[in-house]
């Protein structure tokens, strides 16, 4: 619900479209995070900078550079959770376990505790117009976070 409401946000007349974000920066804040280091300091930079256009200091706007930034990440993660299942798929068919199968049962289960929190997180705020932020905000750390956490599962 809360992903509607940011989405119809974007699609105003703010200059949502001229609101962006630079995907080699997000690329390279996922490649330079060591491993075990969940929230890097890059985390944001990328949505901060987009928040430097113009229309980009609105409450619309940072929460749209935010999602930008987090639509990045999301991509990351995908791109993390089918290689990282791969890799599973092929050390199940080495020792007969099936760690893949369980890998996507947590994957699962994560997407709901992240939306559970996050809804939390925009409940939290009612009233408030940085609800739209926080929960954005929310969506951003805890996807970021969760593709370093699938990156790191494989052997480096």
């Amino acid at each position: 619900m809360r992903v509607v409401l940011l989405l119809l946000a974007m699609a105003s007349p703010l200059s949502a479209a001229d609101l962006t974000v630079e995907p080699a920066r997000i690329h390279a804040c996922h490649a330079a995070t060591p491993e075990g280091q969940r929230s890097p300091d890059c985390l944001g930079a990328a949505a901060d900078q987009c928040q430097l256009l113009p229309g980009g200091t609105t409450s619309q706007g940072i929460a749209t550079c935010i999602t930008a930034e987090t639509a990045i990440w999301d991509d990351i993660l995908n791109e993390e959770y089918q290689t990282t299942r791969a890799d599973l798929k092929t050390r199940d068919a080495d020792e007969g376990t099936d760690l893949a199968g369980g890998l996507q049962n947590v994957q699962r289960a994560w997407i709901a505790f992240r939306e559970a929190e996050c809804d939390l997180t925009y409940d939290q705020w009612e009233g408030g117009s940085v609800r739209g932020i926080a929960y954005a905000n929310c969506l951003l750390v805890m996807t970021a976070e969760r593709s370093i956490a699938l990156r790191d599962m494989r052997p480096r």
